[in-house]
């Protein structure tokens, strides 16, 4: 499921809210297509998984997605503590994830602090201004909205005994 365009009514931080849970359900569906949608196809993205180094660019951080949804077999993923602030077209979410994943030989927990960035960038759409079918349609123009895409992804394990409780 791509992010879509922002509704003119939609505040700034709803929107970045929607696109920060278009990414988890994209996790937790282990769901590379949608993934692709979620996240600016940039070689300046970046993605900090727990325990992995620094990835860089689009291809990189797509591989990494990759390698993570061939090896697991269901995911579950919450969140919590959710914090979300917006600047112009930049906006940052901070939360804990909670992500139970399961393997061919068992499965995992792990609480994780993951600060998500996001851009703002214009997308261009279709808009028919009455053409009849069949014909060329003149009266095509691009209308302008705008999508948050994700720029940058870093999680890292938190200990048990520091985590937040569910909300």
């Amino acid at each position: 499921m791509p992010t879509r365009a922002v509704a003119p009514t939609e505040s700034p931080e709803q929107a970045v809210r929607e696109a920060n849970r278009h990414f988890y359900q994209a996790f937790a569906a282990l769901d590379l297509e949608r993934m692709d949608a979620v996240w600016l196809h940039e070689d300046w993205v970046e993605c900090v998984h727990p325990g992995w180094d620094l990835l860089l660019g689009w291809e990189e951080v797509r591989e990494s997605w990759a390698r993570i949804f061939s090896s697991t077999q269901r995911m579950k993923v919450e969140i919590s503590s959710v914090w979300v602030r917006v600047e112009g077209d930049v906006a940052w979410v901070a939360c804990t994830e909670h992500v139970t994943s399961t393997f061919e030989r068992g499965f995992d927990q792990a609480l994780v602090q993951a600060t998500n960035i996001f851009v703002r960038r214009p997308v261009a759409e279709n808009v028919s201004s009455g053409a009849e079918k069949g014909r060329p349609s003149a009266g095509v123009r691009q209308a302008a909205s705008h999508r948050w895409h994700m720029v940058a992804h870093h999680a890292s394990p938190l200990p048990a005994a520091q985590a937040p409780t569910l909300q």
